[in-house]
Protein backbone atom coordinates (compact mmCIF):
# COMPACT_ATOMS: atom_id res chain seq x y z
CA UNK A 1 0.00 0.00 0.00
CA UNK A 2 1.28 3.67 -0.79
CA UNK A 3 1.93 6.01 2.04
CA UNK A 4 -0.61 8.63 2.11
CA UNK A 5 1.27 11.62 0.84
CA UNK A 6 2.66 9.60 -2.43
CA UNK A 7 -0.10 10.12 -4.83
CA UNK A 8 -0.57 14.24 -4.06
CA UNK A 9 3.43 14.42 -4.34
CA UNK A 10 2.97 12.53 -7.33
CA UNK A 11 0.54 14.58 -8.98
CA UNK A 12 2.57 17.67 -7.69
CA UNK A 13 5.17 16.44 -9.43
CA UNK A 14 3.69 16.28 -12.44
CA UNK A 15 1.85 19.36 -12.54
CA UNK A 16 5.01 21.20 -11.88
CA UNK A 17 7.21 20.04 -14.50
CA UNK A 18 3.95 21.28 -16.60
CA UNK A 19 4.04 24.66 -15.05
CA UNK A 20 7.75 25.05 -15.78
CA UNK A 21 7.53 23.68 -19.39
CA UNK A 22 4.83 26.18 -20.08
CA UNK A 23 5.95 29.08 -17.44
CA UNK A 24 3.10 29.32 -15.27
CA UNK A 25 4.13 28.30 -12.26
CA UNK A 26 2.05 30.96 -10.50
CA UNK A 27 -0.91 30.89 -12.20
CA UNK A 28 -0.81 26.55 -11.48
CA UNK A 29 -0.38 28.16 -7.81
CA UNK A 30 -2.89 30.36 -8.10
CA UNK A 31 -5.41 27.61 -9.65
CA UNK A 32 -4.94 24.93 -7.20
CA UNK A 33 -5.27 27.45 -4.38
CA UNK A 34 -8.90 28.11 -5.98
CA UNK A 35 -9.96 24.45 -6.34
CA UNK A 36 -8.54 23.86 -2.80
CA UNK A 37 -10.88 26.82 -1.01
CA UNK A 38 -13.88 25.46 -3.49
CA UNK A 39 -13.39 22.06 -2.08
CA UNK A 40 -12.76 22.89 1.27
CA UNK A 41 -16.35 24.16 1.60
CA UNK A 42 -18.24 21.92 3.03
CA UNK A 43 -21.37 22.24 1.54
CA UNK A 44 -19.89 22.22 -2.03
CA UNK A 45 -17.50 18.83 -1.01
CA UNK A 46 -20.85 17.43 0.28
CA UNK A 47 -22.54 17.52 -3.25
CA UNK A 48 -19.00 16.62 -5.13
CA UNK A 49 -18.73 13.28 -3.24
CA UNK A 50 -22.36 12.54 -2.71
CA UNK A 51 -22.98 9.22 -4.44
CA UNK A 52 -26.94 10.13 -4.97
CA UNK A 53 -25.57 12.92 -7.29
CA UNK A 54 -25.30 11.08 -10.75
CA UNK A 55 -21.31 11.63 -11.53
CA UNK A 56 -22.19 13.94 -14.72
CA UNK A 57 -23.76 15.84 -12.32
CA UNK A 58 -21.00 16.74 -10.13
CA UNK A 59 -18.57 17.80 -13.01
CA UNK A 60 -21.47 20.10 -14.61
CA UNK A 61 -21.35 21.49 -10.98
CA UNK A 62 -17.73 21.53 -10.89
CA UNK A 63 -17.71 23.13 -14.34
CA UNK A 64 -20.03 26.05 -13.44
CA UNK A 65 -18.14 26.89 -10.26
CA UNK A 66 -14.30 26.24 -11.38
CA UNK A 67 -14.43 27.16 -15.10
CA UNK A 68 -14.31 30.77 -15.31
CA UNK A 69 -11.54 30.87 -12.62
CA UNK A 70 -8.77 28.35 -13.39
CA UNK A 71 -7.27 26.92 -16.07
CA UNK A 72 -8.36 24.27 -18.27
CA UNK A 73 -5.30 22.34 -17.15
CA UNK A 74 -5.80 22.43 -13.78
CA UNK A 75 -10.21 22.17 -14.20
CA UNK A 76 -8.66 18.86 -15.93
CA UNK A 77 -6.96 17.91 -13.15
CA UNK A 78 -9.99 18.21 -10.77
CA UNK A 79 -12.11 16.51 -13.26
CA UNK A 80 -9.90 13.88 -13.22
CA UNK A 81 -9.69 13.42 -9.44
CA UNK A 82 -13.68 13.48 -9.18
CA UNK A 83 -14.13 10.59 -11.51
CA UNK A 84 -11.32 8.90 -9.14
CA UNK A 85 -13.29 9.59 -6.20
CA UNK A 86 -9.88 11.99 -4.47
CA UNK A 87 -11.42 15.06 -4.98
CA UNK A 88 -9.72 15.28 -1.01
CA UNK A 89 -6.74 15.19 -2.48
CA UNK A 90 -6.61 18.61 -3.86
CA UNK A 91 -5.33 20.56 -0.92
CA UNK A 92 -2.77 18.01 -0.09
CA UNK A 93 -1.51 18.40 -4.11
CA UNK A 94 -1.86 22.32 -3.34
CA UNK A 95 0.31 21.63 -0.62
CA UNK A 96 2.91 19.98 -2.21
CA UNK A 97 3.30 22.07 -4.89
CA UNK A 98 3.64 24.71 -3.11
CA UNK A 99 6.49 22.78 -1.39
CA UNK A 100 8.13 22.48 -4.46
CA UNK A 101 7.35 26.30 -5.68
CA UNK A 102 9.30 27.15 -2.16
CA UNK A 103 12.23 24.79 -2.87
CA UNK A 104 12.79 26.25 -6.59
CA UNK A 105 12.22 29.73 -5.29
CA UNK A 106 15.03 29.02 -2.34
CA UNK A 107 12.48 29.67 -0.17
CA UNK A 108 12.74 28.15 3.18
CA UNK A 109 9.35 27.20 5.93
CA UNK A 110 9.74 27.38 9.31
CA UNK A 111 6.64 27.01 12.04
CA UNK A 112 7.34 28.74 14.66
CA UNK A 113 5.08 27.99 17.63
CA UNK A 114 4.68 30.30 20.53
CA UNK A 115 2.79 29.84 23.73
CA UNK A 116 0.90 33.46 23.20
CA UNK A 117 0.63 35.37 20.01
CA UNK A 118 3.98 37.41 18.44
CA UNK A 119 3.09 40.65 18.19
CA UNK A 120 4.67 42.57 14.99
CA UNK A 121 7.78 43.69 16.56
CA UNK A 122 8.21 40.23 17.32
CA UNK A 123 7.12 38.49 14.27
CA UNK A 124 9.88 40.31 12.80
CA UNK A 125 12.54 39.59 14.99
CA UNK A 126 11.43 36.30 14.46
CA UNK A 127 11.71 36.55 10.56
CA UNK A 128 15.33 37.82 11.17
CA UNK A 129 16.62 35.55 12.87
CA UNK A 130 15.03 32.50 11.02
CA UNK A 131 16.12 34.10 7.46
CA UNK A 132 19.37 34.73 9.36
CA UNK A 133 20.00 30.74 9.88
CA UNK A 134 19.09 29.88 7.28
CA UNK A 135 20.50 32.58 4.91
CA UNK A 136 17.77 32.32 2.40
CA UNK A 137 14.09 33.60 2.38
CA UNK A 138 11.41 32.55 4.86
CA UNK A 139 8.13 31.92 4.78
CA UNK A 140 6.76 31.81 8.33
CA UNK A 141 4.06 30.15 9.23
CA UNK A 142 2.89 30.83 12.71
CA UNK A 143 0.84 28.67 15.56
CA UNK A 144 -0.23 29.16 19.29
CA UNK A 145 0.00 26.16 21.78
CA UNK A 146 -0.28 27.59 25.39
CA UNK A 147 0.84 23.93 26.29
CA UNK A 148 4.34 25.54 25.90
CA UNK A 149 3.80 27.77 29.10
CA UNK A 150 6.25 30.28 27.80
CA UNK A 151 9.06 31.51 24.63
CA UNK A 152 8.02 29.61 21.31
CA UNK A 153 10.09 26.43 18.97
CA UNK A 154 10.74 27.19 15.77
CA UNK A 155 10.78 23.90 12.66
CA UNK A 156 12.64 23.73 10.01
CA UNK A 157 12.46 21.05 7.88
CA UNK A 158 13.32 17.99 10.10
CA UNK A 159 15.09 20.78 12.33
CA UNK A 160 13.32 21.90 15.89
CA UNK A 161 14.25 24.26 17.49
CA UNK A 162 13.32 24.60 21.07
CA UNK A 163 13.10 27.81 22.95
CA UNK A 164 10.38 26.79 25.08
CA UNK A 165 9.80 26.80 28.92
CA UNK A 166 8.49 23.69 28.51
CA UNK A 167 11.19 22.10 26.74
CA UNK A 168 13.39 23.92 29.34
CA UNK A 169 11.63 22.06 31.96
Amino acid sequence: MARSGTAPRRYAEAIFELAERDSALDRWHDDLRTAADLIGDESVARLLSSPMVPITEREALLDRLLASRISDGALNLVRLLLQKGTLDLVPRIGAEYQRLLNAKRGIVTAIVTSAAPLDAKEDAAVRARVAEMTGSKVDIQTRVDAELIGGLTVRIGDRLIDASVRGRL
